[in-house]
């Protein structure tokens, strides 16, 4: 399941994803990201995972699909998350986009509101 948080910033995508991702989950973010883009911004993205076990098949690719076609609108994306495999995500994620990547533990989660808002 992937919730959308409210962070008062006008170029920031806030999510807190728990479960398994399916595509329905990713394709709500799309509204999102073209409303930021089309006011000539580029996208923060802060994504939150606490009980988070990856994604299904379609969720995978359509988050995939997503990436790709927006690597170079996002500036910063924040990766927050209490187990290794989800610092792992975001290594792999580095090569995908221009954007600045940041892992922080769930512990640190005001920590990376604040960063994805600098």
């Amino acid at each position: 399941m992937l919730q959308i948080i409210e962070l008062k910033e006008k170029n920031i995508v806030a999510t807190k994803a728990s479960g398994k991702l399916r595509k329905e989950d990713i394709e709500k973010i799309h509204p999102l990201i073209h409303a930021i883009l089309d006011k000539g911004m580029k996208v923060r993205w802060y994504f939150e995972m606490e009980n988070f076990t990856g994604w299904d098949l379609p969720g995978l690719w359509e988050d995939l699909k997503m990436d790709t076609a927006h690597a170079k609108d996002y500036e910063k994306i924040a990766m927050v998350g209490d187990k290794k495999w989800q610092d792992w995500i975001t290594q792999f994620m580095k090569p995908f986009t221009n954007a600045e990547i940041k892992f922080f533990d769930l512990e640190d989660k005001e920590t990376a509101k604040q960063w994805i808002k600098k």
